[in-house]
């Protein structure tokens, strides 16, 4: 059974599970998937749902993030006799079994590898999270201000802003996150 944790401020919940998928055995686990999906997206609260496939000959996990509006909606949805059965159907061509880790807000950066983590207390994800987007702040701007200018765009604070802020969005989560939490682990999660 899944365990959404209390989200006093209903502002939604996010769950990422990972299928470690035996190698003979990806395309009966799409055809699961194109099962699964459109009734995860037919759910009370369903708000998003991406799926990032394994790298052929390197991996063999696929992850599926699953977004809810409401802590209470994804709970519904992981403990559903529905899922609970396409589950079943789904575990032989596993390797591994249906781990999942379920978070509100930011703690996704903050989950090593490996499902059903613990999270690192709020005050260490504030300062950590602090510490890695005030240098791309400074950083970025930067270095995207001269290439927008190189490629004639239009002096505009708005299209700055855009351009800045998806660059440092993209940085944090698939760049500085993942290496930066993996490289101070042992205080983050003491």
């Amino acid at each position: 059974m899944a365990t959404v944790p209390n989200n006093p401020l209903d502002q939604g919940a996010t769950v990422v599970i990972t299928h470690r998928v035996r190698a003979d055995k990806h395309a009966e686990y799409e055809a699961w998937l194109d099962e699964i999906a459109p009734l995860c997206k037919a759910a009370e609260g369903y708000l998003d749902w991406h799926i990032v496939h394994p790298i052929p000959g390197l991996t063999e996990t696929y992850t599926v993030i699953v977004r809810f509006d409401t802590a209470a909606h994804l709970q519904q949805w992981m403990d559903s006799p529905v899922r609970a059965r396409l589950i079943e159907k789904v575990h032989p061509l596993f390797v591994t079994s249906d781990d999942f880790f379920v978070s509100s807000g930011l703690d996704f950066w903050f989950t090593p590898g490996g499902a059903k983590a613990k999270v690192p207390v709020r005050w260490k994800q504030y300062l950590v999270t602090w510490s890695a987007i005030y240098p791309l702040v400074i950083g970025v701007p930067l270095v995207i201000k001269p290439i927008l200018q190189f490629f004639g765009a239009p002096e505009n604070h708005l299209l700055t802003t855009l351009v800045v802020t998806g660059a440092v969005v993209f940085l944090m989560v698939y760049v500085v996150m993942p290496n930066y939490t993996r490289l101070i682990k042992r205080w983050l999660f003491s």
